[in-house]
């Protein structure tokens, strides 16, 4: 259900808007070395093949390395917005706060609660993203669970008012996506193109993946205001891709190439490559299925090993955060199908692995997931690293 806009003269400019070896220690923490001993991914070639001429692919092999822990003690961290000065705003599932956080020092500051958001199981207060025009009107978008559905909402960030009373009241711009106490979906971002997309679950109703009138299971494109995008592939639909599970995972490529993570049942993880309408085949397919006329996956994985979450492109490889897998998967692209067989890191050495965000150049922001009810406490609280990828 899509909420008309009312017009809020005081707000008008609100209204616009991701080696087997790897690097050395020294000095900036410990090196996350390639997975060499888990069950092996296989690779699939999107369908119809992804491989472009004249692109060039990324070394077969990759490196990380952990340059830095930039905060710690986060409960329930789940999603990520990097501010324009380099800070980061953080979301909390369970207790619906967002967090500015300090890159240099990790000092922390609370902006305040997102009113509305009811946690519950998987859901709660999920993905943040800016607006395109954040400079200008400083506008949030968030990603939550109510009592009656998943929805889109921005809310004003004055950064000059006292900690927790800097966020303002939330105004939806989308409502009506199923709610469920599982796949809830919840990652947004904007695009290239400036338009809002939203990885959407099936909240555990299988049917409403294949169900195009349905907002579950899907990817949404939409206009910063709410509406269905124009040049979407269903006309007067929000509705970009379908036929998902629950999708967690949103990176564009530099040109312009969106890729989606999604969690498999008990068989396989999936990374597409997103095309506009594509059916990419939940519950009917899960993992590659040829001859079926669904899209198939560019990689997939044992449920054991990923479980995915956020997505990125970084150094010609979309980097995937595994749950729980407890990794963080490097897989190498010539256009849109893996150039090489996928490659993971940091297996086990910070527990489950929720967001993942590009951070510029070579770095990436990695943000853990332990304290959603499903991590191990042993690997302690939640925090931010930054990375250095190759």
């Amino acid at each position: 259900m899509i909420v008309r806009r009312r017009v809020v003269t005081a707000l008008t400019a609100a209204a616009l808007l991701l080696t087997a070896g790897c690097s050395s220690g020294g000095g900036g923490g410990p090196a996350g070395g390639a997975d060499s001993g888990s069950p092996r991914p296989t690779t699939a070639q999107a369908s119809p093949p992804g491989r472009s001429a004249g692109e060039s692919a990324p070394p077969a092999k990759g490196s990380v390395k952990v340059v830095r822990t930039v905060a710690e003690g986060l409960n329930s961290p789940w999603g990520l917005a990097p501010l324009p000065d380099g800070d980061l705003l953080v979301s909390s599932r369970d207790t619906a706060t967002i967090t500015r956080v300090d890159a240099a020092t990790g000092r922390k500051t609370e902006l305040g609660t997102v009113s509305g958001v009811a946690p519950q199981g998987e859901g709660g207060l999920l993905g943040i993203a800016l607006s395109p025009d954040y400079a200008s009107d400083h506008m949030v978008y968030a990603y939550f669970t109510s009592a009656s559905d998943n929805r889109i909402v921005r809310m004003l960030y004055d950064g000059g008012k006292p900690a927790g009373e800097q966020l303002g009241a939330p105004d939806t711009v989308f409502k009506g996506i199923p709610k469920g106490v599982i796949h809830n979906g919840g990652r947004i971002a904007f695009g290239p193109d400036r338009m809002l997309y939203a990885g959407t679950g099936e909240s555990g109703d299988r049917g409403l993946a294949q169900d195009r009138k349905s907002l579950g299971g899907k990817i949404l494109r939409l206009t910063p205001e709410g509406e269905p995008a124009p040049g979407n592939p269903f006309p007067g639909s929000p509705v970009y891709s379908y036929g998902h599970r629950n999708v967690q995972g949103l990176a564009w490529d530099g040109r312009q190439r969106l890729f989606a993570s999604e969690f498999g049942q008990d068989t396989w993880d999936e990374l597409n490559a997103i095309v506009p309408g594509g059916n990419y085949g939940w519950p009917e397919a899960e993992g590659t299925a040829k001859g079926t006329g669904f899209r198939n996956p560019l990689a997939q994985w044992r449920t054991d090993d990923a479980s995915p979450s956020g997505v990125a492109h970084v150094e010609g490889s979309v980097w995937m955060a595994g749950l729980k897998g407890e990794r963080l998967w490097r897989i190498p692209l010539r256009g849109t199908a893996a150039s090489a067989a996928p490659q993971a890191f940091l297996t086990g050495d910070y527990g489950r692995l929720r967001t993942v965000v590009a951070a510029g150049g070579d770095r990436l922001w990695l943000v853990t997931s332990n304290t959603d009810g499903r991590g191990t406490p042993d690997k302690g609280d939640d925090r931010i690293l930054e990375l250095r990828v190759t």
